[in-house]
């Protein structure tokens, strides 16, 4: 490999050695550092990302690695760039995207970290290697350290769920529980580490983790170019790649190393010219453990650390966040963006509706991102025409029983009748009793996406019988024939308009005591109002609602049973 870089300490500037894993700088004796390459070398590298494949070290040029044979790799990297098409349509934003890092080899964004940051071990002759971590870490490591031969010690909380603990060991780890904070596992962790002369991983201030991060930022920039300019993007703007920067990255945060490492990646686009602009940044905790969102919040230039965080997302719960506060202060001082707090049920919601509304199940550090997502949404905080990435950090196993509760599945007796002849009668009346739909809801709505949107809510949420017409006449027959017991309702639509089948059904003596719910992207007038008022429900502006709100509105709206 190529590498042309040069380690800098970011207090006295001095140069450094080329070791990524060196801790301080040997002059002023600060740990922290920073690596800087020589871009002006790098002027064809994006041609030359058309011949490699599809992993992070197709950026081998811009990581701290001087040879190939040290790599550790299991594949890790470039996974799929979604468009939350569903979530877009509900809130109004039709430009969410979610970085889906579930698709790494043990499913987290930390399988970046520790390819980049084992390999930097095995370069440097590392044997054994000490790491605190609130699960996703501690899986990582281990599989990429027994790929690599080095002996791992993990230290984790008693908050990690056992089934990790358990994938852990299954590597080889030696595994420490710490009865205590994450906090608090990190010192005892480090404390163990000097006592044994033992290499220890430092997070965010391990050079190699951040740079890992970094190649978020440079796939990013990659895909989004791609589906803005359309697939063939042989050439935009003289370019082979058409790299384009989002106009926000969100990301929920613990030790603050993801975010860091994604916005130094972005500023390094930047510098080699290949993108425009710096994205926003989204930093989001929850509020029973935020000290970055309080101590922003009150301008304070350093964190105030909280002893005893109060949540159960466990892989948030870091009470002392020190540097990486800072450093992510000021990137939010300088390229725009915020900090905010939600709370475990909002995350937890969240979490189910991603889930739900486009099938993607995330864990809850993930749902905390959504949940801010939703928030500085409905703040105008993000406006409607602007791109979002959402960092979708990691896979939602083990799901905590308390997001989807103990009933979650409906038991059924395979053998329903030990009569031969009565078997297949036996089993299509167990099945009638596990579809148990009484109440029938007609959706009246021309636009497909948003007729499907309806539906996927009404599926994920009830029990209801649904059923579809795509233009008004189609839809005043089907009201008139099945008799719902409501009407989900479109006003604008070719032929018959939405006005026009509410009054048709308050003229019917069939039909008037039928609930009807309008949902419609339309601006209503004062005389449109008038029109519908004392005839339907509830009124829904497309675009700012979420499945609770519509749900409250459409159970109310329902005779009782």
């Amino acid at each position: 490999m190529n590498i042309t870089y040069k380690i800098i300490c970011s207090s006295c500037h001095t140069p450094i050695s080329k070791n990524s894993l060196i801790e301080h700088c040997p002059q002023c004796g600060n740990n922290w550092l920073d690596i800087e390459y020589s871009y002006h070398t790098l002027h064809h590298w994006p041609d030359l990302l058309s011949e490699r494949g599809a992993s992070l070290w197709r950026y081998h040029e811009l990581l701290p690695i001087h040879h190939q044979a040290n790599i550790i790799s299991f594949g890790e990297g470039w996974t799929p760039l979604y468009h939350a098409q569903n979530l877009g349509l509900m809130l109004g934003h039709p430009h969410i995207y979610i970085k889906d890092e579930r698709q790494g080899p043990t499913g987290s964004f930390k399988d970046r970290q520790a390819s980049i940051a084992v390999s930097a071990m095995k370069e440097a002759g590392i044997k054994e290697a000490v790491v605190a971590s609130t699960g996703n870490v501690a899986i990582a490591y281990s599989a990429y350290c027994a790929r690599a031969g080095i002996k791992l010690w993990v230290f984790v909380t008693s908050s990690v769920p056992a089934d990790k603990m358990r994938e852990v060991a299954l590597y080889g780890s030696e595994v420490i529980k710490v009865a205590g904070t994450y906090d608090q596992a990190k010192q005892i962790a480090a404390e163990f580490a000097r006592s044994k002369n033992l290499f220890l991983d430092r997070g965010l201030r391990n050079l190699a983790a951040r740079e890992a991060m970094k190649t978020i930022a440079f796939e990013i920039a990659e895909q989004l170019g791609t589906i803005f300019a359309g697939h063939d993007a042989s050439l935009v703007n003289g370019n082979r790649f058409p790299w384009r920067a989002p106009d926000w990255y969100l990301q929920a945060v613990s030790g603050g190393l993801g975010p860091v490492g994604v916005m130094k990646g972005f500023q390094e686009l930047q510098a080699l010219g290949l993108i425009e602009k710096m994205p926003k940044l989204g930093i989001f905790q929850v509020s029973g453990c935020a000290p970055m969102v309080s101590s922003f919040e009150k301008g304070l230039t350093e964190a105030e650390d909280i002893e005893q965080p109060i949540t159960d997302i466990a892989t948030l719960a870091t009470g002392k966040p020190g540097k990486a506060y800072q450093v992510l202060r000021e990137l939010i001082l300088t390229y725009g963006g915020t900090m905010t707090a939600v709370t475990d049920g909002e995350a937890f919601r969240a979490l189910k509706l991603l889930a739900q509304m486009d099938g993607i199940s995330v864990e809850p550090a993930t749902a905390v991102t959504i949940a801010g997502l939703i928030k500085l949404i409905r703040q105008g905080v993000i406006s409607p025409h602007e791109t979002v990435i959402v960092n979708c950090s990691g896979h939602t196993f083990p799901v905590e029983k308390h997001i989807v509760g103990e009933q979650y599945a409906r038991d059924m007796l395979a053998n329903a009748n030990s009569e031969p002849h009565g078997r297949e009668e036996g089993i299509l009346t167990a099945l009638e009793e596990i579809d148990g739909r009484i109440q029938r809801i007609a959706i009246i709505e021309d636009n497909l996406d948003s007729s499907r949107l309806l539906r996927r809510i009404l599926q994920a949420q009830g029990d209801f019988l649904i059923e579809e017409a795509h233009n008004g006449t189609e839809g005043l027959a089907l009201i008139q024939r099945t008799r719902p017991n409501l009407v989900i309702l479109d006003l604008m639509m070719p032929g018959m308009d939405g006005f026009a089948i509410v009054e048709a059904m308050k003229n019917d003596p069939n039909l008037r005591h039928i609930p009807v719910i309008v949902v419609t992207a339309k601006e209503l007038s004062a005389i449109e109002r008038a029109r519908l008022s004392g005839k339907i429900k509830a009124l829904w502006q497309k675009g700012s609602f979420l499945d609770s709100d519509l749900l409250q509105e459409i159970k109310e709206a329902l005779p009782k049973t």
